[in-house]
């Protein structure tokens, strides 16, 4: 699917008064994508179509992203992009999700964890989590190994390198975190660009990268999401990943009791880019899984 598709199959949702993109299309099991930083929800554009033949999929591009309004000032925290989603699964009448997130797109499914695990023990009502589903991201902050430029985005230098980061600077940034063997063509990582371009993308970029300042001041809140869920959860990591790769999965195997893990061997950062077919397939046996098992407690 090319960009222009994408965007032309888009619709309009408001948050705090600002547009949100986001796709809604197939029928069955709602299935909400949450992507990474710096991109926006076409990341997940190769496995959009063979999902949507069985779920009902949805993707939003987070404010600050993509085809998404980019206001500025604005606090962009992970809180305010959870509340985004909620507000649109309460748009779309749904009472269940299940949610395949990646990078940044993590740590926003952890907020929603943690708030479905508090309504839960509370007794209150709203969107049932019905499984959750990882790519590659810092889902234990100690273990997430940063770049040099996300590092000084997120100092008092990040505007300075936010008005000097372009197409090539962005590609060559790209490269370095996917594996040698999938390496992406040209024409993909200039599609990913023009969308960071859209609305003036890098004067925000310092701003959302504070999620990074997030992951450690809420660790305890977000890791106990994952130890506490109380619901089915998968993490497919490609290994080669340096950000967040076979390092987290280790750490994962670590923390998470049951955790179910697939590892995609020389794979980086971007699954669903490098990888969709095996993506596709690790996500589509877990759906099975997930479905077993709620037959089972069922019947």
């Amino acid at each position: 699917m090319r960009l222009e598709d994408w965007k032309r199959s888009g619709r309009d949702y408001d948050h705090r008064g600002y547009h949100v993109f986001y796709r809604d299309e197939g029928q069955g099991p709602p299935l909400l994508f949450i992507h990474g930083f710096p991109t926006a929800s076409y990341d997940f554009a190769q496995l959009w179509e063979p999902l949507a033949q069985r779920f009902r999929c949805i993707a939003a591009d987070m404010l600050g992203f993509g085809y998404s309004s980019k206001p500025r000032p604005y606090d962009y925290s992970i809180a305010d992009q959870a509340e985004l989603f909620e507000g649109l699964c309460r748009q779309l009448h749904l009472e269940e999700v299940n949610l395949l997130a990646h990078d940044y797109g993590d740590t926003v499914a952890q907020e929603l964890l943690a708030r479905h695990e508090g309504r839960r023990s509370r007794g209150q009502r709203g969107v049932v989590i019905r499984s959750t589903c990882f790519l590659n991201g810092g889902l234990f902050p100690e273990r997430h190994r940063a770049r040099l430029a996300q590092r000084i985005l997120a100092s008092p230098l990040g505007p300075w390198l936010a008005r000097r980061f372009n197409r090539a600077r962005f590609s060559r940034a790209m490269r370095q975190i996917l594996a040698p063997q999938t390496q992406p063509p040209d024409e993909t990582l200039h599609e990913l660009w023009e969308l960071i371009l859209h609305n003036d993308g890098r004067a925000v970029m310092p701003r959302l990268i504070g999620y990074m300042a997030e992951r450690r001041r809420h660790r305890e809140r977000w890791v106990g999401a994952l130890q506490r869920a109380g619901l089915p959860l998968r993490f497919i990591c490609g290994t080669d990943d340096p950000v967040s790769g076979r390092h987290m999965a280790e750490r994962y195997l670590e923390l998470v009791p049951s955790p179910d893990v697939v590892v995609l061997e020389q794979t980086g950062h971007y699954p669903q880019l490098e990888r969709p077919g095996e993506v596709l397939a690790a996500y589509l046996a877990f759906a099975e899984k997930v479905a077993g098992a709620r037959a089972a407690a069922t019947g």
